[in-house]
């Protein structure tokens, strides 16, 4: 099983190929107007010119770098500079042809919007009007400012201009898309401290309970005997009390449906999830397994949560199934569905695939889903299922 992969990498990897055709066009127009133009004065800096060429295709690799060490667009987006600096200065200075500044114009844009989306305000303040500077400077210089192939840098303004708005623009995007994600996780810790407060009233309860029996016998006949069974029973009770708070306060730190009640059996909550709106495969070793409650509401929460997209997702579907079954030592539960569509229509992004991967993270398994062969799709959660002498009793306890 693999991750399943956020639209955003799959939005990056669909513009890598168009970013390259891009560069590699303005490499390929700087060639040939190398090719048509006239040969230079043969002064000192004629071998160190003909190295300099060499800037025309590496500055479009440094660009296309940035997107293998995005920690270091700051370097990549200064060597840049000075690349096309030197490049610039050094055939003024010895009086031999400049090369054409067309990839270095396309790959410093390039650049500029991916230094005013990633870096931090006070960098791209400082590396952007940096760019900025030399992608115009460049062919006034190279070309000088009488030249008619100077109004390449009128073209060049536009570019940076373009391409810092773009940058902005995603920065902006990427910061709603944290409040988002940020809030998702937030109401999911508010669903998970209703359940601690459910969870505790019912162990704390029974603790009363308890202890007012054996108040009640001891008032009615001190001298009946030993009440140590009663006693063990309040410890149990109260063990169990603390064991639900410090795994479900474990998980609000880390990181609308009525979920099953205390001490249900596996299969009994898995079908109280699906209801009707699956068919229900649980594996007989599992089907009267005792889970503890917050394993309980968190399995109740993937099942719910998956029904849920298959409605939203996959209106057409005819066949939808839930199961639950054991795989070495691991607990597995999926939802399939079928009907989903080739072509999927635009629709608004929910955050209830992070709320169920956060609650399994903290009980230590993990969630998958994907589309599988033909039009299927599957929510695979995966957690340690443990001992069979002491099913899972290596589950994350929170505190």
């Amino acid at each position: 099983m693999t991750p399943m992969r956020t639209a955003g990498n799959r939005a990056r990897h669909s513009m890598l190929g168009p970013e390259i055709a891009v560069l590699a066009a303005a490499v390929v127009a700087d060639a040939v107007l190398v090719v048509r133009g006239p040969g230079g004065d043969h002064g000192w800096a004629a071998p160190l010119a003909g190295i300099l060429a060499s800037t025309g295709t590496a500055i479009p690799v440094l660009a296309v770098l940035r997107r293998r060490f995005p920690r270091h667009i700051g370097v990549l987006g200064s060597v840049v500079v000075a690349l096309s600096v030197v490049a610039t200065i050094v055939p003024l200075a010895g009086h031999t042809r400049s090369e054409p500044p067309i990839s270095e114009v396309v790959a410093a844009g390039i650049l500029a919007a991916a230094a005013g989306r990633r870096l931090e305000p006070k960098h791209a303040a400082a590396l952007v009007p940096a760019l900025g500077v030399v992608m115009i400077a460049a062919p006034l210089l190279r070309y000088g400012s009488g030249a008619p192939e100077a109004l390449v840098a009128v073209a060049a303004a536009a570019y940076w201009g373009a391409c810092l708005g773009v940058g902005l623009l995603l920065r902006a995007a990427d910061a709603r898309q944290r409040d988002a994600l940020e809030r998702a996780r937030g109401q999911e810790r508010l669903q998970l401290a209703r359940e601690l407060h459910d969870l505790v009233s019912h162990h704390v309860s029974g603790i009363v309970v308890r202890v007012q029996a054996a108040r009640a016998i001891t008032e009615a006949d001190p001298d009946i005997g030993d009440h140590a069974a009663v006693y063990r029973e309040i410890e149990e009770a109260g063990g169990a009390a603390l064991a639900a708070a410090r795994q479900l306060v474990g998980m609000l730190r880390d990181t609308e449906d009525v979920p099953p009640p205390s001490g249900a059996a596996l299969g009994d909550a898995v079908r109280a999830a699906a209801g009707s709106a699956a068919r229900v495969d649980v594996a007989e070793e599992l089907d009267r397994l005792p889970v503890p409650a917050q394993l309980a509401t968190t399995l109740h929460r993937v099942v719910t949560e998956a029904l849920t997209n298959v409605r939203r997702h996959a209106p057409a579907a005819t066949e939808v199934s839930v199961s639950a079954r054991v795989e070495v030592d691991d607990l597995v539960l999926e939802v399939r569905n079928n009907g989903v569509p080739a072509n999927p229509l635009p629709s608004p992004g929910g955050f209830g695939i992070i709320g169920m991967t956060e609650r399994l993270a903290m009980l230590g398994g993990e969630l998958t889903a994907g589309r599988e062969a033909g039009s299927c799709w599957r929510v695979s959660a995966r957690l340690p299922l443990g001992a069979e002498d002491a099913p899972f009793e290596s589950l994350s306890r929170g505190i």
